[in-house]
């Protein structure tokens, strides 16, 4: 394993056993409300600032983008951090959230973890390495047909002026596939499409921290990672769709009527 990957596995691992001692006890939690449908606990802060420690004392000359605490330094290495992708799951105790941890070299995805502490499962990717669940390699599904497809997906609940073009999109794709999926957390959602357990993805609205690990998961695991048009520039748009290289295509093909206004990249 890359010493910068086996960094941030120690670094997820730190977050998710601070959030599993949290999630014993829900009740006495603080939660703040950072807008709509948008909410920040303690366990959020604690598990962010445990990470930036052990990233920091290895690599103090590193950047940070973090979702809590933001931007810090300045450096051509800058690391990608969601403490807790699905707080909202995590406060009702539904068991879909992860830790998500992306290293970025001028500005190049370079080393991902996903780590759900709820099952144990550790996602690591390294650029040029393949992807792994668990120490196994893992890849993209091999249906090649949309119609067969699974596929996961995020309501707009920050982009409420694009709803309607969503439930569109989502109608389409619900009569033109095996099935849809939202489970409410995104880094969770790119990390089942690298290992096979989803067809596809898309959403819009998204931060980069709600993409760049799972982003490079799914191309080490032989699939393909672009904004609504099938461009590279989802990490700045906030929109992304993914899948196998097959269903990727037919997705692609598929959103694009619905594409207007802010939705065009």
């Amino acid at each position: 394993m890359h010493p910068m990957l086996n960094t941030a596995v120690k670094a997820a691992r730190r977050a998710g056993n601070i959030i599993n001692r949290a999630a014993q006890n829900l009740d006495i939690l603080a939660v703040t409300q950072k807008a709509a449908n948008d909410f920040v606990t303690e366990v959020d802060r604690d598990a962010e600032r445990a990470i930036i420690k052990i990233l920091l004392d290895a690599y103090p000359g590193h950047s940070i983008l973090a979702e809590e605490s933001g931007a810090a330094g300045h450096s051509e290495f800058r690391w990608i951090i969601d403490p807790l992708d699905g707080t909202t799951n995590f406060l009702h105790g539904f068991p879909q959230y992860a830790v998500s941890i992306a290293l970025e070299h001028k500005g190049v995805i370079t080393q991902a973890v996903i780590y759900d502490p709820v099952r144990n499962d550790l996602f690591t990717a390294s650029r040029g390495r393949g992807a792994y669940l668990n120490d196994h390699r893992i890849r993209v599904s091999r249906r090649i047909r949309i119609e067969q497809s699974l596929l996961g997906t995020g309501f707009p609940f920050r982009e409420f002026s694009q709803v309607d073009a969503y439930l569109a999109m989502f109608r389409d794709l619900t009569q033109k596939t095996a099935g849809i999926r939202r489970a409410g957390a995104a880094t969770l959602d790119l990390a089942y499409v690298a290992a096979g357990r989803l067809d596809g993805f898309w959403e819009f609205g998204l931060s980069p921290w709600d993409m760049a690990a799972g982003s490079l998961l799914i191309v080490e695991a032989g699939g393909l990672v672009g904004d609504f048009e099938g461009n590279s520039g989802y990490l700045e748009s906030g929109r992304i769709v993914a899948g196998n290289p097959k269903v990727f295509a037919q997705l692609i093909q598929a959103l694009a009527p619905h594409l207007t206004g802010k939705l065009k990249s």
